[in-house]
């Protein structure tokens, strides 16, 4: 990084803590302000920042990044937790996200017919994580039932993770995976799909042990500890390189592994994943903005608007409606809970993957291209529904408690953090403790 981009990346950090707290007010989000700044800073706007969208330095953040949310996000999963207490997001995941793949794919299919079935596949696929910090009002307001802000936080946290392989098997099937070139794709999808996943389970594993023995004979420095469950997922990642695997899938599982071994295993996690992490993740999205996004929106035809628009809307709410069926849910939760998936940081960062591993090729730029129209306008649309639908639904809600004793909205759901901070003022951590039974 050169001086002037350093000049940038720190203007862009003093104006967003200068008026942090005014725009936690307003339906500004992070990630939105950091894009903006990125376009108004980049060679669309002041030309302050320029790069090339193959600059080395994006490829570090994006990675970095993306290493470091899949093992502190599978970290906290608690499989225990999450069959006996979880059903509702579990749906979401295990009958929402295929069939939002399934429908993104027939779309993509429908508005781009240049594009062969896999290519669709694999753009819906890229778009299928939801980013929670899009509509960080929604999952951080108590009032907003419980349940439905913990559907939406653990459905966002652990999607990434489950739509990981599908991104790669699509990528690797249309030749556009890194390494695929040199071998045959089933043989290159065998190799990430198994190695990976077994080399962070032996990493996950073996580093647990071993940390835990080292903790009781005092080794370890309590405020260490975060750092060496962030080598732990580096290690996953380059062991599971070396052997031909997938480094991201390995982080993943040796987080996963890690977080049910030992209940405190990665004490410090969120911490650092919300303070060290959240300057990867909010210059990702300054990178995105200065690099990719003007560009992008200048190439964009009507179709790609058009299926920006299908995928936050009915590609979303049609599988989440669907997987709902049954739960006693309302129309407008179901609708609410629909909306809020908004597209961010993990679609980011699949793309830039499928960039990078495709060497220029066009059709991979154009999926890409599609990303960041959709990224983009989540980023807005839902950032300025966020703090308004938040208070109308939990308007709603009170409306029907003043009625009804019971319903499904109000069902206790204890709190899973995962990637957004949910910051509170007391009183509204002590309607949190009426509302679930427990801090």
């Amino acid at each position: 990084m050169d001086p002037r981009q350093l000049l940038v990346v720190a203007g862009a950090l003093l104006l967003f803590g200068w008026s942090s707290r005014w725009l936690e007010r307003t339906w500004i989000t992070p990630p939105l302000a950091f894009i903006a700044l990125g376009v108004v800073l980049g060679p669309s706007g002041f030309v302050f920042c320029e790069l090339a969208p193959d600059a080395p330095l994006i490829d570090i953040i994006a990675e970095l990044t993306l290493i470091l949310i899949l093992f502190s996000d599978a970290s906290r999963i608690s499989l225990r937790r999450l069959r006996s207490e979880f059903r509702i997001p579990l749906r979401l995941l295990g009958i929402g996200l295929p069939l939002t793949i399934a429908l993104g794919t027939l779309c993509a299919k429908a508005l781009f017919p240049e594009f062969e079935w896999v290519h669709c596949a694999l753009l819906a696929s890229i778009l299928a994580p939801t980013d929670a910090a899009l509509g960080q009002a929604v999952v951080s307001s108590p009032e907003v039932p419980a349940c439905t802000r913990q559907t939406l936080n653990v459905e966002s946290g652990l999607n990434d993770g489950i739509a990981l392989p599908a991104v790669l098997f699509f990528a690797a099937y249309a030749g556009l995976a890194e390494g695929e070139h040199e071998t045959s794709w089933s043989t290159f999808v065998t190799a990430q799909l198994t190695l990976g996943p077994g080399v962070g389970v032996v990493v996950g594993g073996v580093g647990t042990w071993l940390t835990h023995q080292l903790m009781r004979r005092g080794a370890i420095e309590k405020h260490f500890k975060v750092y060496v469950n962030l080598a732990l997922a580096l290690i996953a990642y380059g062991l599971a390189h070396e052997v031909g695997g997938n480094g991201f899938i390995a982080a993943f599982i040796a987080g996963m592994v890690a977080g049910n071994l030992e209940n405190d295993a990665c004490d410090g996690m969120q911490e650092f994943t919300e303070s060290e992490g959240q300057l990867l993740m909010v210059l990702t999205f300054l990178f995105f903005g200065a690099t990719f996004v003007a560009p992008a929106v200048g190439r964009a035809e009507v179709s790609t608007w058009l299926y920006a628009g299908l995928s936050l809307t009915a590609v979303r709410m049609i599988p989440i409606a669907l997987s709902l069926i049954g739960h006693g849910f309302r129309l407008t939760t179901i609708l609410f809970v629909g909306w809020f998936g908004p597209r961010g940081l993990a679609s980011i960062l699949f793309g830039l993957l499928v960039v990078e591993g495709a060497h220029e090729s066009p059709i991979a730029e154009a999926i890409f291209d599609v990303v960041v129209v959709t990224v983009t306008l989540s980023a807005i649309l839902h950032g300025m529904s966020a703090l308004p639908l938040a208070k109308s639904y939990g308007a709603r809600v009170k409306r029907w408690a003043e009625t009804e004793s019971e319903f499904a909205e109000m069902r206790p759901a204890p709190e899973m953090p995962l990637r957004t901070r949910t910051t509170r003022t007391p009183e509204d951590g002590a309607a949190l403790e009426d509302e679930t039974g427990r801090k």
